[in-house]
């Protein structure tokens, strides 16, 4: 029997392992495009100014997962692959004195304020004419501070838990992964088969942008992979599993 064509309208699941260990690392069925590719130039020997003869250089190649829909920890790709559980964040509050001289803030146990982050101004004059005080325990003291009125507050806060958290600096450098796509193949007579490809070992380019917007399309995020050759000498398969077509 004579092999069926088959077309694709599927995007792939994609399956994300550490390399060195081959432990899953994150499964991820959400993306909207996920694209690969390969490349391999070749130089020629010339014979009166024609081509004869070719060398094919060595392939090259990436793995781009495209998304909107995605999970945090996938974040952590382009850094070392580590999510903390601990993170700093900025808070701007309203605060009204409850007695003179005196405001309160109020603070989470898994929170610690940083003392020298504590300012307070007047209601409409955040960023500008700080009142002058100190801050220990929970309470900024100050003489102008009135009993009743009502404060801009500024802080800054460690969270110790209840947080995920990725850091990008040059002392986190990416892992290398082992990563499969998969999607399936439908054939002329309706029949789906499934077709996974297979990087043998990937490293996350470290180039990202999130662009957030009030209008147009929710945002995305691109990661791209370079495909590069494990120690047997593999780059990238294409499988085609016609055990378990459907």
């Amino acid at each position: 029997m004579p092999e069926l064509n088959k077309a694709n309208r599927q995007v792939c699941d994609v399956d994300i392992r550490i390399l060195k260990t081959l432990a899953p690392f994150l499964f991820f069925d959400t993306a909207n495009t996920t694209t690969v590719g390969l490349s391999g130039d070749s130089v020629y020997a010339m014979k009166k100014g024609t081509r004869a003869i070719a060398f094919q250089n060595p392939i090259e190649g990436t793995m781009t997962i495209e998304a909107q829909v995605y999970p945090f920890k996938l974040f952590s790709l382009i850094s070392d692959g580590v999510v903390e559980t601990t993170g700093v964040k900025t808070v701007k509050t309203n605060i009204v004195a409850s007695e003179e001289g005196k405001i309160t803030l109020s603070v989470a146990d898994n929170e610690n304020v940083n003392k020298d982050s504590v300012f307070v101004y007047k209601v409409g004059e955040f960023g500008e004419n700080a009142i002058t005080g100190d801050y220990a325990d929970g309470v900024f003291s100050s003489s102008s501070i009135k009993i009743g009125d009502e404060y801009e507050v500024g802080y800054i806060v460690n969270k110790t838990s209840g947080v995920k958290r990725v850091s990008f600096n040059n002392k986190k450098i990416p892992k290398d992964y082992f990563i499969t796509m998969s999607t399936v193949d439908k054939d002329e007579e309706g029949t789906l088969t499934p077709f996974i490809i297979t990087a043998y070992k990937a490293s996350v380019q470290r180039n990202f942008e999130l662009s957030f917007s009030s209008e147009g399309d929710p945002a995305s995020i691109s990661l791209t992979f370079d495909l590069m050759e494990d120690k047997n000498g593999n780059v990238l398969d294409m499988l085609e599993d016609t055990d378990i077509s459907e």
